[in-house]
């Protein structure tokens, strides 16, 4: 029984899917979709309108599958609608697809087929999958009709010929169906010739049926009907078909037929010209308008006896495709052999061995110039692509910032060349519709894991992202899923960049706050003027292990130290920790871990009544914090510092605190934030107290222990004339203090034999030996000394020679270069000693360079690389970033400016064995052929000494550090 369902307009075509999806088409051009269709209400609840995807053009024709919606304008466009699905019927946007059709319908498995507009013949849309569900393109369908005659040969004939011949037949035979600016009007109708009046047009894949046929195709079914006023002509041809077949039996050839596809174009050959052409436009909107082709007799007359049909009407509702077997509608099947027989009537053997006669000179002439011409070629490899997809968090760009799940996908392919590139894509969606953004790996450079208590993530650096300190975050739910990502992408860039194997001698090496271990190859155009390569495009590749600072030298020894003093020498590997497989060396690879504290405060306030207490006013800080006091840390919700961590021990009072404590651990202070020190007086109303809790991460790189004595800092003469059997100086602090020297230190044995004790009077803490044995040290109380006599042959020195401060100034750090000494103050400046010569190495003055600089190092070029805090980028000041000085010579010492590179986040850095001796030979031809320029630069800085005293490597202090920047 049938309800009546009312509509918001004058519904002239339905279409209706497997499940609950329900379209239809309104005469004025729009479509409705039926909302509300479950298996407790087959009929619904309301209709919604869609807009066409044309203003202009309305839709003509609609289709639905499972969860897909094709149609058709009245300009014969294809379109898509994105996004439909059980619970967003109407989808969400139109996507309009290659080709022009009269009519598509869709399958049971959303499989599509389609009737073109030029040419009438059914096209399957190929490439439909669950993850594609618009297809790749549009291919023909070989289909026949089984009521040709016998006297003029098979109707696919033509389709035939078109299989087997190219653009030579093409250009000897015109179309037959005309285009819409040849359209007949209806006059023209009586002039088709009466002997036409039996062709028939057939549907989709089946024949007009009567009581003589009955083979019917499985895959596509077709409907046709016919024009009622010629009916007795409708009857005489059914009546024939049974003759036809006949005729067709007797034509069967028993060779095989060459499969083939069909092409777009159409083929027709001169015969099928003998009959005058008439338009089928004409009936265009009736057969869009509805689900069946209307055709007059007229109409049907105008299909030659050896063209292929005009499909008008298809329809793949009851169809499902296996997506897994090969579809055979796109070649010539071996039962209409007779086709190609037929050929011989319009194809003259003359025709034919002139078509071969080409054809092989063609053929001649493409071998010898793909082939001979290019034999002294080396073969080429075959092209090919990997992928790798997942799901991951991504912190998105735009604000609130807030992680979000999105879908990545990792595409590596194979060049010609044997070249190895990828691209990352990250897919997310915005405002409900999917997009994506993509990084190419080859302008990566560097993937670093950030430090989080609660994500498992990691960044994504590129140039451009270094400039505004915003890396791509990404975020995975568990550890090893992230360092399967971290070890997958790190190869892909290497692969990209075509690094393999160890470090280089010349390597830089880095060291973030986190502990992970850095190592960039230094290109010659770094220190090279005029055209200095930017440092934020320097590529640094990860190396197992932990360490809290590390140093180097151009020889290939290095050593470094751990959070727990630990001393570790490199054992000439590459790889480790999470970086496994290839990207690792098989052997040099061992199990390392290292010991460090976290740190809260607890702080109180001085109350008149009650004294200390732990009530604070409103404007002070938390009474448990960290060291700023901006953030609350107490002993429960303190974790480690990221879950590779894990505590080993218990909260203690520290009483080992900078500034000194009482008995119970206390510093006190007028107020919050202020100088502590350990005694309380009248004036102090506040005081704090540090807890340490202990934690342990265990990894594994190319790095060896060397026991038993635990270091603060350590130096490594930065080159030497030596040949790999002779010793390299080592200087080193112990973590108490005491200054040593490691004998026995070779190329072939890096580690050492033992260590050799230098008295001093106090403890120190910084050590620096350079390129001529210059051994400058920093005590603990901020002073500078200078170790005098030190040689191969006297590897300890003799005496230690006091060098002044700058006024006012405790220093904490000193490097050594070829010539040039630098200083670095607890304040963060950085300071240059004026006047050392040979016969006078300890120097007369120091000179400011810059200020917020964490730590430095001066190479044996006399190049200067910092960490430097408060960077400005476009979204954030950066903590800890690397930082090149630029425009440094033999009489600009100091350099001009800085140039900023990786950061934020990072802790440590050693250029000791950046020594590339060309660029330094460049720098100094280009100073001895221009002096004057020389000069002119050393006036201009020697005037602008107190400006360039007064401003900032940096911004101000008082601007405020971006929270939503990585920290690594």
């Amino acid at each position: 029984m049938w309800s009546l369902i009312t509509t918001p307009g004058e519904v002239v075509q339905i279409s209706c899917g497997p499940y609950d999806l329900l379209w239809a088409t309104l005469w004025e051009g729009q479509a409705i979709v039926r909302e509300g269709i479950d298996r407790n209400n087959p009929q619904g609840i309301s209709w919604s309108i869609v807009e066409s995807p044309s203003s202009e053009n309305g839709i003509m024709h609609v289709s639905v599958g499972v969860d897909v919606v094709w149609c058709v304008t009245k300009d014969r466009k294809v379109w898509f609608r994105r996004g439909v699905n059980s619970h967003n019927p109407c989808g969400t946007s139109w996507i309009e697809m290659v080709g022009e059709m009269m009519m598509v319908t869709v399958g049971l498995n959303n499989q599509v087929w389609g009737i073109g507009c030029d040419d009438r013949a059914i096209y399957f849309r190929q490439g439909v999958t669950p993850s594609e569900l618009s297809g790749k393109t549009w291919k023909a369908i070989v289909s026949g009709r089984e009521s040709d005659r016998s006297q003029t040969g098979s109707s696919t004939s033509l389709l035939s010929a078109g299989c087997f011949f190219t653009d030579d037949i093409q250009n000897q035979t015109n179309a037959i169906i005309q285009g819409d600016a040849d359209t007949s009007s209806d006059t023209d109708l009586p002039s088709v010739p009466m002997n036409l009046a039996n062709t028939l047009p057939m549907g989709a894949a089946a024949s007009s049926s009567g009581k003589g046929s009955g083979n019917q195709t499985a895959e596509i079914c077709a409907n046709l009907t016919v024009d009622p006023l010629d009916s007795d002509q409708g009857e005489a041809t059914v009546a024939s078909t049974s003759n036809e077949k006949a005729n067709l039996e007797m034509h069967k050839s028993t060779n095989p037929n060459p499969s083939a596809e069909l092409q777009w174009t159409n083929i027709d050959l001169k015969e099928a010209q003998k009959h005058p052409v008439l338009s089928v436009s004409t009936f265009a909107e009736t057969s869009s308008l509805s689900s069946l082709g209307m055709f007059s007799v007229g109409a049907e007359e105008q299909y030659g006896a050896d063209e292929h049909p005009l499909w008008a009407w298809v329809s793949g509702g009851g169809c499902l495709v296996d997506l897994h077997s090969p579809l055979k509608w796109f070649t010539v099947p071996s039962g209409l052999s007779s086709s190609v027989q037929s050929l011989s009537l319009s194809i003259t053997p003359a025709q034919t061995a002139a078509w071969r006669k080409q054809i092989f000179q063609q053929l001649s002439e493409r071998t010898k110039r793909e082939l001979e011409n290019f034999r002294h070629y080396e073969q080429a490899i075959e092209q090919s692509v990997w992928v790798k997809t997942g799901t991951l968090q991504w912190w998105r760009n735009w604000k609130p910032h807030k992680w979000m799940d999105v879908r990545v996908a990792l595409e590596q392919f194979t060049g010609s060349d044997g070249m190895r590139d990828s691209i990352l894509f990250i897919y997310y969606m915005y405002h409900e519709e999917k997009k994506y953004i993509h990084v190419f790996l080859n302008e990566v450079t560097i993937i670093v894991e950030v430090l989080n208590e609660a994500k498992h993530s990691f960044a994504l650096y590129t140039p451009e992202r270094t400039k505004q300190r915003w890396p791509i975050r990404l975020a995975a739910t568990t550890e090893q899923e992230m360092h399967d990502w971290l070890s997958l992408l790190n190869m892909s860039c290497c692969e990209s960049r075509r690094i393999q194997g160890p470090p280089s001698h010349h390597a830089i090496w880095s060291v973030t706050c986190k502990g992970d271990i850095f190592v960039s190859e230094p290109s010659p155009e770094l220190e090279a003027e005029p055209h200095l390569m930017p440092c934020d495009h320097m590529f640094w590749r990860q190396v197992g292990g932990h360490l809290r600072l590390i140093e180097c030298n151009n020889r290939g020894i290095v050593w470094g130290i751990g959070y727990d003093h630990t001393a570790w020498v490199y054992t000439g590997g590459y790889g480790g920790g999470f970086i496994q497989g290839l990207a690792s060396s098989a052997d040099n690879i061992y199990t390392q871990s290292d010991v460090k504290c976290v740190y809260i405060y607890e702080n109180q306030r001085w109350n008149p009544v009650t004294g200390y207490s732990s009530r604070g006013l409103p404007t002070d800080r938390y009474m448990w914090s960290d060291a700023s006091g901006l953030q609350e840390c107490t002993k429960i919700n303190t974790k480690p510092p990221s879950p590779q961590w894990s505590w080993v021990s218990d909260w203690y009072i520290d009483f080992n605190t900078s500034g000194g404590t009482d008995r119970e651990g206390w510093q006190y202070a007028a107020d919050f934030p202020a100088s502590y020190h350990g005694h309380k007086t009248m004036k102090d109303f506040v005081r704090r107290r540090r807890w340490a809790r202990k934690c342990k991460i265990v990894t594994n790189g190319p790095w060896l222990e060397v026991p038993p004595v635990t270091l603060w800092d350590i130096s490594i003469i930065p080159s030497s004339d030596a040949d790999g059997e002779e010793a390299v100086a080592l200087w080193a602090i112990g973590d108490k203090g005491d200054v040593l020297c490691r004998l026995g230190v070779t190329q072939q044995n890096p580690a050492g034999t033992s260590w050799l004790h230098v008295g001093t009077d106090q403890p120190f803490i910084s050590i620096s030996i350079g390129a001529f044995y210059q051994v400058w040290a920093i005590a603990r109380d901020g002073s500078a000394f200078y170790r005098g006599s030190v040689s191969p042959k006297k590897p300890a020195g003799d005496c230690w020679y006091h060098i002044p401060s700058p006024q006012k100034q405790k220093l904490k750090q000193v490097s050594v270069g070829r010539t040039s000494v630098f200083v670095l103050d607890k304040n963060g400046n950085l300071w240059y000693r004026q006047g050392i010569t040979p016969s006078y190495p300890q120097g007369s003055t120091w000179d400011h360079v810059s200020n917020n600089i964490r730590k430095m190092s001066v190479g044996p070029l006399d190049q200067l690389w910092v960490i430097a805090d408060k960077v400005q980028g476009s979204h954030s000041l950066s903590c800890g970033t690397v930082c090149h000085r630029t425009g440094v010579q033999p009489m600009e010492p100091k350099g001009l400016s800085w140039d900023y590179g990786i950061g934020g986040g990072w802790e440590h850095i050693t250029v000791r064995g950046s020594a590339t001796e060309a660029s330094r030979v460049a720098m100094h031809d280009t100073s001895e052929e221009n002096p004057a320029v020389s000069k002119d630069l050393e006036d201009e800085e020697s005037k602008g000494k107190t400006e360039l005293s007064k401003s900032p490597l940096m911004v101000s202090e008082s601007q405020e550090l971006d929270r939503n920047a990585a920290n690594c």
